[in-house]
């Protein structure tokens, strides 16, 4: 998996008016982030509770999906209903009013609707390496001009509309269109040659560069070479496609060459109620390319260049999608010089160094693989589902981290790639060579 896509629609049995984020007691609010392989992290409390989590133009409401063992007191809660991305059609979940949230010292709603999910089943954080504790949309956004620094891992909000003109002053004004409480904006697709108009969802919570839907496109053939592949974890299940690149994605003067695509089947999204004319999303790997305030109440994006921008389109070409399978104690040994005294034969103190050995045990993560695409370097090496990791280029993987594992399998083609796994209690070691499967051919 190149990484878990959070590309999500929910149609919940009821919908409730909200007031919304206010910033409470100055011009603007600032908001640190994690960016964990395209996906922004933010801190939420809720109810006086501490949580993580995923920031996503995509969704509407605020979605709570695992506490971490944590207790939040919920109060007017009631059951519905609602459905994502995946090939099942609808989960249960509870519904509850008049929360107290609160994101960094001063941006806050104190009646703020949460849907929370039942299903244990539903974690996300495996797949991110740290705690994702639920997903926040529309009502972080709909009151104020944002501004989303992937640089500096800040988020701002602006109070007035004067302090964001201010601040976009530099910045390509676009204009978008807030349909089902979602961002919309039309950009050129060219898949080998012809550019053509398309609408897309300004995505936050896609960690792709590019999604499109086939079935929605008139005439649309896939580009060669192209890939089946695994494409990442909706509520109602695995979503699977294709991946592609195509030839450029114009965003007016902004031209990406080759951008990674992926193509999710008609089961991914048959229950999906989509605007219409929709034709895809635009995802975080295009997004972090650029400062970005959105705009909500002007119906606005602005995009700066920022020094990421000419950045290439990596491809996880291993074939792997590993997972994070929580934390264990690992036992270091560390060497303790200390000084010994003793005498000599005329009472002279004499030290002597002498070394000894302590030992800590300390709490590092584990991996595994979660799949393992079938003809990929992974496949042919013999690493199949489920097994566990050891080391990677002679490392232990405690001492890594889930983005440092996926960065180092986007490495340039014919990368020799070390990997230690252990299948049923047995210690296996493999070499993958990294081949990039869908490179784009133009066309003869």
């Amino acid at each position: 998996m190149k990484f878990l896509n959070f590309l999500l629609l929910f149609i919940f049995a009821t919908s409730f008016a909200q007031k919304g984020f206010e910033i409470t007691d100055s011009k603007k609010a600032l908001i640190p982030f994690q960016l964990i392989n395209n996906l922004i992290l933010i801190p939420v409390n809720i109810n006086g509770v501490n949580l993580s989590f995923l920031l996503d133009s995509g969704v509407k409401e605020t979605i709570l999906f695992s506490l971490d063992d944590k207790e939040i007191n919920f109060k007017e809660t009631e059951k519905v209903k609602f459905s994502g991305l995946g090939e099942s059609f609808e989960i249960e979940g509870l519904s509850s009013e008049n929360n107290i949230v609160k994101i960094g010292k001063n941006y806050e709603d104190l009646k703020h609707m949460i849907y929370i999910i039942l299903d244990e089943s539903i974690n996300f954080s495996s797949h991110v390496g740290v705690p994702v504790n639920g997903i926040i949309g529309y009502n972080f956004f709909m009151n104020h001009a944002i501004e989303i620094n992937y640089q500096s891992k800040y988020i701002t909000v602006f109070n007035t509309e004067k302090d964001a003109e201010k601040r976009s002053r530099r910045s390509r004004e676009f204009p978008i269109t807030i349909e089902k409480n979602k961002p919309y904006i039309i950009a050129d697709v060219e898949m080998t040659s012809q550019k053509v108009p398309s609408k897309m969802l300004i995505d936050l919570g896609n960690s792709d560069a590019l999604w499109l839907f086939p079935k929605l496109i008139e005439n649309f053939e896939y580009n060669r070479p192209n890939i089946d592949d695994y494409l990442g974890r909706g509520f109602n299940g695995d979503v699977f496609g294709k991946r592609s690149r195509i030839h450029r994605l114009y965003l007016d003067e902004f031209v990406f060459e080759k951008p990674l695509t992926a193509m999710p089947d008609e089961y991914s999204i048959q229950n999906l109620k989509l605007v219409p004319n929709r034709k895809g999303s635009i995802g975080n790997e295009i997004l972090r390319r650029f400062t970005v305030i959105f705009d909500y109440p002007n119906n606005r994006l602005f995009l700066k260049k920022n020094r990421s921008f000419n950045d290439p389109f990596l491809f996880n070409s291993s074939g792997l999608d590993v997972q994070h399978d929580g934390m264990e104690w690992e036992k270091d040994v560390v060497t303790i010089e200390t000084k010994r005294t003793n005498t000599d034969i005329e009472g002279t103190p004499v030290y002597n160094a002498v070394s000894a050995f302590h030992y800590n045990f300390i709490l590092k993560p584990k991996f595994s693989v979660a799949g393992c695409r079938k003809d990929s370097p992974c496949y042919i090496a013999g690493i199949r589902k489920n097994d566990k990791f050891i080391s990677i280029n002679r490392k232990k993987v405690g001492d890594l981290t889930l983005q440092k594992i996926n960065n180092l399998f986007k490495s340039e083609d014919g990368t020799k790639i070390s990997i230690q796994i252990e299948r049923n209690n047995e210690i296996k070691n493999f070499v993958i060579t990294l081949v990039d499967p869908i490179p784009y051919q133009d066309e003869n």
